[in-house]
């Protein structure tokens, strides 16, 4: 035992809500006290929170158990028992059970203890998973229990993988199957299957399914293995297996089909002793069917191949053949065969050979004995039956002993000969006695190790169950982390489209807003053009009438004069039509030309007086060719033009700011209500272009370049006459 000093420290429950506990504790009263069931705990290590190994745990006055490799325990108690938890390492608890609810030791090593158990855990992290397993391997046919408790250690190294925990529970199949528990073989070879599928295994599953009575699972799995793709040996077992279930379910002729096929296959094998074999369950299968002359058949075909080699399947073909025989009562051809199964077991396998099995020496030696008995040879007999006492006391064979001691009484009974009929039926008593002294501690030893070997296998199985689980929430976490990242790479793609698609559309829309403005400026450049072509037919229509004027009064002269002015002013006109500015500058020499003309024309009706500012930078503002020349031609014609007497045009050029510049056209004219009420009815019928046509290239430009022109009128005189148009002209 190892030398660990613990020192108690908390042994509680989970602590509940007050209000929980007193319900608890109504409905523990209202239970019977005297309720048996399975409690649960654990002993852990309080600072590595580490399981604690090899801890006795009783009920005093009752069960009995021990924690496993991972700390927990299970024990049969009732409300009220005193549970004793116990280590030659710690001292011993004591804890009164309260209610079925699952306990928890916590335990606290002393640093010497500690350094102790730190060692020990490195030592067996430097024992390896392939150390476990061939030391299982060694120990299992003698010691199950010490095969298991390997095996468990392998299994509990952390980081197996899949193939090595299959071939773990594989191995312990295997220890099952040897020590008959065919149930906990069953269990184990189906994890191996669930972490590494493999032929090999599933074949030894359904031989387990076979020798625990489930035939049909047996069958079930058999069939399907057919299926696969298989080495010829496992194609043997597999048939051969068949066969072995069907006879035990009473389908004598398909076993008898599936053990001929496994017969054809070994004998192309060149396989003697396993033809043997194989030939005498045939005979087995036709004997049990009832059909003695096939049996016989197949028996003789047996015991001619099974003559052929020294081999352990051959002896057991001549034991088997040999039955037939002491059932048909062939004795002389039984007892042939028993011997010569006898010599070649010398040979082949003198002391491997366990006492259950049916081919022993001294079974074989007994089954002489009784065949001679059966011919009343009594004196052979007893010769062969006293070898096979002998052999079965060497090898602790009790039951053939008795059934040998009891078989050579009756033959002493039968020959009359009383005293060694007493000697050796006093000599069975014993053996009978010592049998059954010995059933019952093999019965005994048989609970004890069944229940261990169950505990140890739930410890592995609950080890299994929590690593799957935890591997179960490792795989839950991955997949959630998976769905997780998968989700937010779906978020960003649709993030990232949608601002793809809006980057789009805003491409789009500022590329049909830029279109459209483009489309518009192109329209106002247009509109301009067509404003401006407007602007020049008006103002030579205009002229030309004055032209004509001059022409009717017969001034020629006065006509050429004013058709040479004229020119040039067309000539400056022309050149600037296709400019949406000018410099201010060349407004006012076009706007004094044009002034001149029509004064030239109207002489006698008006005087005009052109004033610039001096601080006026003249050539710093920009100005729509021919923009005055509407106001001006306006001021003539429609406010001057009416007046009885002689007006004044006044045209000036000032700065209001450093930005402005403000350019007035003003007259003392009739009025624009005067002016309106004067025109003929073939005027008022008559639009007025040149106003008309300024205000809109006024509108054009504003919504091209900016607010960069503003045009003001009014009156001059409270009576109505008198007009004044200002424009405003920012720097651009």
């Amino acid at each position: 035992m190892r030398t660990r000093i613990y020192i108690l420290c908390i042994l509680c429950i989970a602590l509940l809500s007050p209000a929980l506990q007193a319900q608890q504790k109504n409905r523990a009263v209202s239970r019977s006290t005297n309720e048996i069931f399975i409690l649960r705990g654990s002993v852990l290590d309080t600072e590595t929170m580490k399981p604690v190994n090899k801890v006795n745990v009783e009920v005093t006055g009752g069960a009995y158990t021990k924690t496993g490799r991972d700390g927990e325990f299970r024990i049969e108690a009732k409300v009220g028992d005193e549970l004793v938890v116990k280590s030659e390492d710690f001292e011993t608890v004591y804890y009164t059970v309260k209610d079925k609810q699952r306990i928890r030791v916590e335990v606290r090593p002393l640093e010497e203890a500690i350094a102790l158990e730190q060692m020990q855990d490195v030592e067996e992290e430097l024992v390896s998973y392939k150390t476990y397993l061939n030391e299982a391997q060694s120990v299992y046919r003698r010691d199950a229990a010490a095969g298991v408790d390997q095996v468990a250690k392998a299994l509990a190294i952390e980081g197996l993988s899949s193939q090595e925990r299959a071939e773990s529970f594989k191995l312990l199949g295997d220890i099952y199957s040897f020590w008959k528990q065919y149930d906990l073989a069953i269990t184990n070879y189906k994890l191996s299957i669930k972490n590494t599928p493999s032929t090999a295994v599933e074949i030894a599953l359904a031989k387990a399914y076979y020798n625990n009575k489930s035939y049909q699972e047996s069958i079930r799995l058999y069939k399907r293995l057919e299926s696969k793709k298989l080495t010829p040996q496992q194609l043997v077992t597999v048939k051969e297996g068949l066969g072995d279930a069907y006879v035990a379910t009473g389908d004598y002729v398909t076993s008898i089909t599936n053990y001929e096929a496994v017969e054809r296959t070994v004998s192309e094998l060149n396989k003697v002793s396993e033809a043997a074999r194989v030939r005498t369950k045939i005979g087995d299968a036709y004997d049990q069917q009832g059909a003695q002359q096939e049996a016989a058949s197949n028996y003789n075909k047996a015991a001619q191949l099974s003559s052929l080699e020294k081999t352990e399947s051959s002896v057991r073909a001549k034991t088997n053949i040999a039955d037939y025989y002491s059932r048909n009562k062939s004795y002389d051809a039984e007892i042939e065969l028993r011997k010569s199964a006898i010599e070649d077991l010398s040979v082949v396998a003198p002391d491997s050979i366990s006492n259950d099995d049916v081919i022993t020496t001294q079974k074989q030696n007994y089954k002489i004995g009784f065949a001679l008995a059966a011919q009343n040879k009594y004196d052979e007999s007893i010769t062969f039956l006293n070898k096979s006492i002998e052999e079965a006391k060497r090898k602790e064979d009790l039951t053939v002993e008795t059934n040998a001691r009891r078989r050579l009484s009756e033959i002493y009974r039968d020959k009359g000969d009383i005293d060694k009929f007493k000697e050796a039926y006093e000599a069975y008593k014993e053996v009978v006695d010592l049998s059954y002294n010995r059933k019952e501690q093999e019965i005994s030893q048989a609970t004890r190790f069944a229940k261990d070997i169950t505990e140890q296998q739930n410890r592995i199985i609950s080890l299994e169950k929590d690593r799957q689980l935890n591997e179960s929430r490792y795989q839950l976490a991955f997949q959630e982390q998976e769905l997780v990242k998968a989700r937010d790479t779906r978020q960003k793609v649709i993030i990232g489209s949608l601002i793809l698609v809006t980057a789009l559309l805003m491409l789009t829309a500022f590329a049909m807003y830029r279109s459209s403005k483009k489309q518009q400026y192109a329209n106002n450049v247009l509109a301009l053009k067509s404003l401006r072509s407007q602007m020049n037919p008006h103002f030579i229509f205009n002229a030309l009438n004055s032209v004509n004027s001059f022409i009717a009064t017969n001034d020629e002269r006065t006509a050429n004069r004013y058709l040479s002015d004229f020119s040039i002013l067309m000539r400056a006109v022309l050149e600037n039509s296709e400019e949406d500015f000018i410099p201010l500058s060349c407004e006012i020499d076009l706007i004094k030309r044009y002034t001149m003309l029509e004064h030239f024309r109207f002489k006698n009706r008006f005087d005009y007086e052109i004033e610039v500012d001096e601080e006026l930078d003249v050539d710093a503002f920009m100005i729509p060719p021919m923009l005055l020349q509407p106001y001006v031609e306006n001021a003539v014609w429609h406010g001057m033009r009416y007046k009885e007497e002689k007006g004044k045009l006044q045209i000036t050029f000032a700065q209001k700011n450093e930005e402005t510049a403000v350019i007035t056209v003003s007259d003392d004219g009739v009025g624009r209500k005067r002016s309106k009420e004067l025109k003929t009815e073939n005027q008022k019928k008559q639009k007025s272009k040149g106003m008309g046509n300024i205000k809109k290239r006024i509108a054009i430009l504003n919504e091209m370049y900016g607010d960069r022109i503003s045009v003001a009128v009014s009156d001059i005189f409270e009576n109505g006459e008198g007009t004044q148009v200002q424009l405003f002209i920012k720097k651009a």
